[in-house]
């Protein structure tokens, strides 16, 4: 069998990263991508092909695709890794804001997969791999838009996992838990500009900035993450869901087995909304 070649966005850091190595090193052509081509000069240097992408831009992902085919005629994997979380209360963000973050966690891979799906297709083989969360699974206060992006990324993948059987493209979803990177930084970046001194949430505001940063605590190695994910993806039959890290079982356990009602309570006492409760009584 040819090598297999893998496009990976997102890869500046964290599991997009790590990803990279870990299939670079099982002997898969990778095309590592990020927005900064500055940001993969390392893996560039370690012998991994390399290009500038922002995934919000068609004529990107166009350049990207048709230098893909040019240079090996073929594309085995690709892995929608890139996107951010958008922290704050729901409240707060402005239809611009959700837009953004819909564009780059739900939009983006879907222009990426029918970009990249007539490659797979013509080998009748080839997997299209979604890094979701499990933020998508279980919403929790300060980080709706994030986690509504994250559910509709796994709804697509459910879809397109049908959809596309027919013609030999697998489709993973990944639902990652507590993974160490710099989402969390990323993350509370996203919250300047909020909470202004007569937010509603003003008084909850350690609560809003601890929920920014949540996953990096006790989080699972990334490179962890991307051993076992680089593993599956080169199987015969991935599995069509994966979910890896801290929290990654715990939180769709709530989901699925809590009563609406115990996890409301849960959640209203985990991010401070009970103390804005008793503080407007």
């Amino acid at each position: 069998m040819p090598d297999r070649v893998a496009l990976i966005t997102g890869c500046s850091s964290g599991i997009g990263r790590e990803l990279a190595l870990a299939l670079h090193a099982r002997g898969t052509i990778v095309i590592a991508t990020a927005r900064r081509a500055e940001s993969l000069l390392e893996l560039a240097d370690l012998g991994i092909a390399t290009e500038s992408l922002d995934v919000n831009s068609q004529a990107d992902i166009n350049r990207v695709v048709h230098a893909i085919k040019t240079a090996y005629g073929r594309l085995d994997i690709l892995v929608n890794n890139a996107g951010y979380g958008q922290m704050g209360p729901l409240m707060e963000l402005d239809t611009r804001t959700l837009e953004a973050q819909f564009h780059t966690n739900v939009f983006a891979p879907m222009a990426l997969a029918r970009a990249c799906a007539p490659l797979l297709k013509s080998q009748r083989s080839g997997v299209i791999c979604n890094i979701g969360s499990v933020s998508g699974v279980l919403a929790t206060p300060f980080s709706g838009a994030y986690c509504a992006s994250k559910s509709a990324l796994h709804t697509l993948s459910d879809v397109l996992r049908l959809e596309l059987k027919p013609f030999g493209i697998r489709v993973v979803t990944v639902q990652p838990g507590a993974i160490a990177s710099e989402f969390g930084r990323h993350a509370e970046t996203s919250l300047r500009g909020l909470l202004a001194p007569d937010s509603w949430y003003k008084r909850s505001e350690d609560h809003v900035r601890a929920r920014a940063v949540e996953s990096q605590q006790n989080a699972t190695l990334a490179r962890d993450l991307a051993k076992r994910l680089a593993a599956e993806l080169l199987r015969k039959r991935p599995a069509s869901v994966l979910r890896i890290g801290n929290k990654s079982r715990l939180l769709p356990w709530m989901a699925r087995w809590l009563p609406r009602w115990l996890r409301d309570r849960i959640l209203s006492k985990r991010f401070g909304l009970k103390r804005l409760q008793l503080s407007n009584q």
